[in-house]
């Protein structure tokens, strides 16, 4: 039942997690229940693929959808599953774990998936262009924003 609560409801914030030392991460923090479709995000990475380290980004707030919404994120996984896999590989076992969000509320989903030691010699995320209009006209983005509501 939590995981049909949590699925797309609409959140009353959208502010953007900051980057946290690999030191201060906990990951296992309890989700914010305003914001319930990133809680569900970092909860499933977490399970599924047991990061060092994890960042979930709502960039929501840089794109043409309403205040509040949970439609756009950015996440880094550092994983030690990610030891001897392709960038395809690991991107595919995000997706598949992230298959239901994408499936109804998010809308784009960047990702960033690292081994321990990529992450070592390179502790950075990329930032995000600025939005450039493209979901205007994609009627999905609509549709995902009404379901988070439902």
């Amino acid at each position: 039942m939590l995981h049909s609560i949590l699925r797309c409801a609409c959140p009353i914030s959208t502010t953007l997690a900051f980057t946290r030392p690999l030191a201060h991460f906990r990951p296992h923090m309890a989700p914010d229940p305003n914001r319930p479709v990133e809680g569900a995000i970092r909860t499933k990475l977490t399970q599924q693929l047991e990061p060092e380290h994890l960042e979930v980004h709502n960039e929501s707030h840089m794109h043409a959808v309403p205040p509040g919404s949970e439609s756009h994120f950015r996440v880094l996984v550092v994983s030690p599953r990610f030891d001897g896999l392709s960038l395809l590989q690991r991107h595919r076992l995000v997706n598949e774990t992230l298959a239901e969000e994408l499936k109804t509320c998010v809308h784009a989903l960047a990702i960033q998936a690292k081994t321990p030691l990529q992450w070592g010699s390179n502790p950075s995320i990329a930032k995000s262009p600025p939005c450039m209009g493209g979901s205007k006209g994609d009627h999905t983005v609509e549709e995902k924003l009404k379901a988070g509501r439902d």
